[in-house]
């Protein structure tokens, strides 16, 4: 079951042709984009700050965004890819960036546009990591920067998922399999 539910005055608004799966939990001030999907299992929670979602993102299963009260929020662009099993606590990501399985963006991040995080890495506060770079490890240093083969990953990623999530909702609407 899908949660959506304000927290006191702040309401979440989410695009009509959004895709939540079964399983996301979102609370409070959140704002999410047109053709944007929210994956099985993520919580975005805007109750300290708000959580906002660009079109055409997705998040993936089990991931997780909030932040620290009055200090930070969660702002992820547009054509963002974000994989599975993901903390965002209070961290920017800019447009067509693609944020790898696994990994910790602290408060005060800045993903810029068209980076690459690799799975597994933990970005501590306050990381600023420099448009179509790749950063990795623990703590995460921006170890190249992006060809573009590279670099279109996150924007091409992200239409995929869109696709995907249509083919999830349809699947959804149609009527369980009689036996």
């Amino acid at each position: 079951m899908t949660i959506v539910r304000p927290f006191g005055s702040l309401v979440p608004a989410i695009a009509p042709n959004a895709f939540l799966a079964d399983g996301v939990v979102v609370i409070g001030e959140v704002m999410i984009g047109e053709d944007a999907s929210i994956w099985y299992g993520c919580v975005l929670r805007g109750d300290m700050g708000y959580v906002r979602v660009g079109a055409r993102s997705n998040i993936q299963d089990l991931s997780l965004c909030h932040m620290t009260h009055d200090d930070t929020v969660v702002e992820i662009g547009e054509e963002v890819t974000v994989g599975h099993h993901v903390i965002i606590h209070g961290a920017r990501i800019d447009d067509g960036a693609l944020v790898g399985m696994g990994s910790v963006l602290l408060d005060g991040v800045v993903v810029g546009e068209e980076a690459l995080v690799a799975a597994g890495t933990l970005l501590p506060p306050r990381t600023m990591v420099p448009p179509r770079t790749l950063v990795r490890g623990h703590p995460g240093k921006v170890v190249r920067d992006l060809g573009p083969e590279e670099w279109i990953a996150g924007r091409d990623t992200a239409r995929r998922y869109a696709e995907l999530a249509r083919k999830h909702a349809l699947i959804r609407a149609q009527p369980p399999p009689t036996k």
